[in-house]
Parts: C-alpha cells; sequence; structure tokens
C-alpha cells in the first residue's frame, strides 16, 4: 500500500527481492495540475509497468469488497508507506506476519504526515527511516529497525526525500528478511520522547517576519517545495524558495538592501538574506533580477504588508 513517488523504491524492493506481491492498493487518480489533468499516482505506474493487481478504494473502513479481495490474496504480510488513510483493524489483523509500515522519521519522533518536512523546519542535523509494525494509533506501533540520515546544511524536503525512500527500501528488506526468519524483535517506543509532524497547510507556508532568521530559512527549505514560502510586497505575493540567515539588524520585514547576492531583510533576529524568488507572471529566479522587474522593491520596502 502506496501512493506517491516516496513510496516507489519500496516497491521496487520488493520486486527485486523476488517477493510475490499479490496486491498493490493506492489512491485514486487525481486531478493534477492547471489543466486538472487526472494523473495516476507514481505507484499505480509502477504497478501497471509489472503487471499487478491495482485496487483504489476510496475508503478502507467498511469496505467489504475490498476487505474480501485481500483476504483472498492470503497475504503474509502487508507493506505500508505513505499510503494516505488509516488502517481499520479488520485489515491489520489479516496477514499472518503483520502490517509493516516504512516511516520517514526516527520513530518516535515526528509521528504524522510531514515529518521530512518538519525534521528541516525543526533544524535537525539528523533524521532517518524507521519500520515498525502498524497499530491503530497512527504512527504507534513496535519499532523493528531504524537508518539515519544527515540533514545537509542546503536541504529541501525536495532534495531529502528521494534519500530517505532509498533508505526506506533498503531498510524494508532487511527489515521482512529478519521478520520472515524469525531473528528481529519488536520495540515498543517511548511516549516520553514522541513529538509530531502534522500535515502542513498552505498558510504554514506565510513568513512571519518576526520570527528569527534561522528558524525562517529552515522552515523555507523545508516547505519546498509545496506549500512555498510567501510573503507579499505591495499586495503582490512573492513566492521565496532559497534563503539565509546572516548577521545584521533591521525592522521585521524591511528590505535593508537590494544587490547581486539578493534581497537583505529585517526579521525578528539577524537578516534573511533572500536569494531565489518567484513574482506573479514569472518562473523562480535569482532576486536580483527580480528586483531590477519590481520597481517597488528598493532599500526601505517593507515585506508582508
Amino acid at each position: 500500500m502506496g501512493t506517491p513517488a516516496f513510496a516507489v523504491p519500496s516497491l521496487k524492493v520488493l520486486l527485486r527481492e523476488g517477493y510475490d506481491v499479490k496486491l498493490v492498493l493506492t489512491q485514486p487518480d487525481r486531478p493534477i495540475g492547471r489543466g486538472q489533468r487526472v494523473a495516476f499516482s507514481p505507484i499505480k505506474e509502477l504497478a501497471l509497468e509489472h503487471g499487478l493487481s491495482v485496487l483504489q478504494p476510496e475508503k478502507l473502513r467498511g469496505n467489504e469488497e475490498v476487505f474480501d479481495k485481500i483476504r483472498e490474496a492470503r497475504p503474509d504480510a502487508i507493506v505500508v508507506v505513505a499510503y494516505g488513510q488509516f488502517l481499520p483493524r479488520s485489515i491489520l489483523d489479516l496477514p499472518s506476519f503483520g502490517c509493516v509500515n516504512v516511516h520517514a522519521s526516527l520513530l518516535p519522533k515526528y509521528r504524522g504526515a510531514a515529518p521530512i518536512q518538519w525534521a528541516i523546519a525543526q533544524g535537525e542535523e539528523v533524521t532517518g527511516v524507521s519500520t515498525m509494525f502498524m497499530a491503530e494509533k497512527m504512527d504507534a506501533g513496535p519499532i523493528l529497525l531504524k537508518a539515519e540520515c544527515p540533514i545537509l546544511p542546503d536541504d529541501t524536503a525536495e532534495s531529502l526525500s528521494p534519500r530517505l525512500a532509498a533508505l526506506g527500501g533498503e531498510l524494508l528488506a532487511e527489515t521482512l528478511r529478519k521478520i520472515f526468519d524469525h531473528s528481529i524483535q519488536p520495540i515498543p517506543q517511548d511516549e516520553k520522547l514522541v513529538s509530531f509532524a502534522p500535515l502542513i497547510k498552505k498558510e504554514d507556508g506565510v513568513i512571519d517576519w518576526k520570527k528569527p532568521a534561522p528558524e525562517i530559512a529552515r522552515r523555507i527549505r523545508g516547505f519546498f517545495p509545496w506549500p512555498g514560502s510567501t510573503t507579499t510586497l505591495e499586495g503582490k505575493i512573492v513566492k521565496v524558495s532559497e534563503a539565509v540567515a546572516i548577521e545584521g539588524k533591521a525592522a521585521p520585514g524591511l528590505v535593508l538592501s537590494c544587490d547581486e547576492e539578493g534581497w537583505r531583510v529585517g526579521t525578528g533576529e539577524g537578516l534573511l538574506l533572500i536569494k531565489q524568488v518567484q513574482i506573479p507572471g514569472r518562473c523562480c529566479q535569482p532576486a536580483c533580477e527580480a528586483a531590477r522587474g519590481l520597481r517597488c522593491i528598493s532599500p526601505g520596502s517593507k515585506l508582508g504588508e
């Protein structure tokens, strides 16, 4: 069970290792982009390439037809990677070796829908992936294995996700081998160490210039490419895609200077040097180029108003 690109390496590993994949469950096809073209999920595309049976239920809970098809497959194990739905107890109890989840954090830290984004936004230097037996409570099952991955200083959610996905696929292979030969001991999660990574909303990307510059810079990296980090300039929305914290002082949101390096903007603590932006009607471009096309940006301009 899986949906986005993050789940693809795990399915590839299952196929590489020779597992008999009886069914693939993924989210229903959704319209995407400005043209609202209906698109398959990355997992569905891979499954169809390999001639696998695909189910796309709108919901699992109370869906007897899907339950019957899973039961008829008589799975030894169910693997779940970023599927996008909770599994009811009736399905969790079906496989003889349990339901195994690949989660993109070092549990019990960052339970939830957006562990990669929040790990960057919170300033972690190391994250990783965990495998666990699933429980009805979200990401709360006993841990099987973990693997660490460094967060590089310029990592975004977009650059970090593929590395974690690949790491998760290999960790899944090791986990299943140890489950099937009974050489692994699940470890209950320490509830005292739990932290959460809730689903990110569009408003999370609105820059609060009163926050310290390092925090703003981390959030810009963590929320790239979605929802992106935005501010306003004379009523126009400006998307900031790359920025770094630097020393200096100015009022929050006040543009101190604009030059070839970018825009220096005051924050609650330090300055933010904005390097890449996207303005309405334009592609992402260096901030210095955008400044030349924006007559309303200059030293003394105010962002966020």
